[in-house]
């Protein structure tokens, strides 16, 4: 039943592409970085109050930079300039990059399965983004790129800090800071090109309040409270697990809101990719559950 509430807010993750090309398509990625995280982090310390004390300030700014502040606006660039599906399937490609990591920075050899399973990954995401068989943008597959070692990056220093701050004052502080760095940098951007803004301030409609009611709600308040509050109960393994919903609301929401189509060779390397991710797991946890007295 813990994997089935895991599922939720990776579910909602996976949407956030297709829903945004269908309700917000021509919004600067700046701007609804900042509309994501910052009313949903305001949100959270008005339920729970809890300030920061000393350099706990510089750190959950640091954080909140990484974590939040880049990532949001590189992942709205991913879903202004890539197809739903393959930016959820992309995000499958991660352990490939948190192996080298984890190798470089902490010396943590990969598993045989985990090294196997990541060569098998690269090659099926070598396959899918074939330039000769899907048209892609280089800066999407560049910001997608870069989304993953920020993912990457902010959760490591995430987990540190975690030690000696409480995981509500973390989750917070680096929605409102990340927020608020966005919300400046998006300021800075209108001054100097200030169209793009008006024109999707000028004509907001319901179409776009919903989809940024999703993104804040749903996607933030709800995907990222579900998700601290599963990680007090479950293994970070058992979570993971549910990490398939992010791929799979990708591609259905692509298909259904933005009418994305593919080969059934596409559909099959994207499988592919979601099982590659998912096998490792599966597996430690089939030997953990054997090594288990009876």
């Amino acid at each position: 039943m813990s994997v089935f509430y895991a599922m939720i807010p990776a579910f909602f993750w996976g949407t956030t592409y297709a829903v945004t090309q269908f309700t917000l398509p021509d919004w600067p990625p700046l701007l609804l970085g900042a509309l994501r995280a910052l009313p949903a982090g305001l949100f959270l310390l008005l339920v729970k109050p809890m300030w920061p004390k000393g350099k706990q300030w510089r750190q959950l700014a640091l954080l909140g930079s990484v974590n939040i502040g880049v990532f949001f606006a590189l992942l709205f660039v991913v879903a202004l300039t890539l197809p739903s599906a393959i930016a959820g399937v992309g995000m499958m490609s991660m352990p490939v990059f948190a192996m080298l990591y984890h190798g470089i920075f902490y010396r943590r050899i990969a598993s045989r399965t985990q090294m196997v399973c990541g060569a098998f990954l690269i090659v099926l995401a070598w396959l899918l983004f074939d330039p000769s068989e899907l048209s892609l943008k280089p800066i999407g597959l560049l910001a997608l790129l870069s989304a993953i070692c920020c993912i990457i990056l902010g959760s490591d220093v995430t987990k540190r800090l975690g030690v000696t701050m409480h995981w509500w004052q973390v989750l917070t502080w680096q929605l409102i800071l990340g927020g608020s760095i966005l919300a400046i940098a998006a300021f800075v951007h209108a001054l100097f090109s200030p169209e793009q803004y008006i024109s999707a301030i000028s004509h907001v409609d319901l179409t776009n309040i919903g989809g940024m009611l999703w993104l804040v709600l749903l996607n933030t308040i709800l995907g990222y409270g579900l998700y601290v509050w599963l990680l007090q109960r479950m293994s970070v393994v058992e979570f993971t697990f549910g990490g398939i919903a992010n791929p799979i609301a990708g591609i259905v929401l692509g298909v259904l809101l933005v009418g994305e189509s593919y080969t059934l060779w596409q559909y099959s390397l994207m499988i592919g990719m979601i099982v590659m991710a998912l096998l490792p797991q599966l597996i430690t946890s089939m030997n953990a559950n054997n090594n288990i007295p009876k």
